[in-house]
């Protein structure tokens, strides 16, 4: 097992800190992003995502690049589940933030959010329905009626589209953590002003 979390390269992909494949019936990382939609059949909700699977060395960049088309002034979430049971998440929410200034912020937590399995951030857009997710699992998903400007994103960032791309969720998985990224946990979460759970819909 030891040996096994060692291991964070599959050919010319880079896994972070934060998650590795499980050591029976894994899915093999690689890079790569591919289309599905959403669906809520109680809300009648059918929302178009883009999923993504991105080498670290450009994982952190390629998220920031994708928040551009979400318009000048955001609201953010930010994800944890230190603290929490199995399968649980706290999501912890601020509004109208301006980009520039969030952005700044997330880029002195970078390593936070590389490399915690236990923390991640979504990005809503305040104009349109649209949201850009950099999950516990380090994959960006992104929900909006028109994925076109997203995909420009990773296209220009060379990231191939496979659709039948495996991500690291859709088969064992395990996260790991540190004491030290609780602490930027909170520290992140005071710079953000961010309260108690809340579950903003923009849909």
């Amino acid at each position: 097992m030891a040996a096994h979390l060692r291991v964070d390269r599959y050919d010319d992909f880079v896994l972070t800190d934060a998650v590795r494949p499980g050591l029976q019936r894994p899915v093999v990382p690689r890079e790569g992003f591919r289309f599905d939609v959403y669906r809520d059949a109680a809300a009648r909700l059918h929302v178009p995502v883009l999923a993504a699977s991105v080498s670290r060395e450009k994982l952190f960049d390629t998220f920031v690049d994708l928040l551009a088309p979400l318009g000048e002034t955001v609201d953010v979430v930010l994800e944890t589940s230190h603290h929490c049971r199995a399968n649980e998440h706290r999501d912890l929410f601020r509004d109208q933030i301006d980009l520039p200034v969030l952005t700044s912020h997330l880029f002195d937590f970078e390593d936070l959010l590389l490399n915690d399995g236990c923390a991640g951030v979504a990005v809503l857009s305040t104009v349109a329905p649209m949201e850009v997710q950099f999950d516990e699992h380090k994959l960006l998903i992104v929900y909006a009626h028109d994925l076109e400007p997203f995909e420009r994103v990773l296209r220009q960032w060379h990231i191939p589209r496979h659709d039948t791309l495996k991500l690291i969720t859709e088969g064992e998985h395990l996260h790991s953590t540190d004491p030290r990224y609780l602490d930027l946990f909170e520290q992140l979460c005071c710079r953000l002003g961010v309260a108690e759970p809340a579950e903003p819909v923009n849909w």
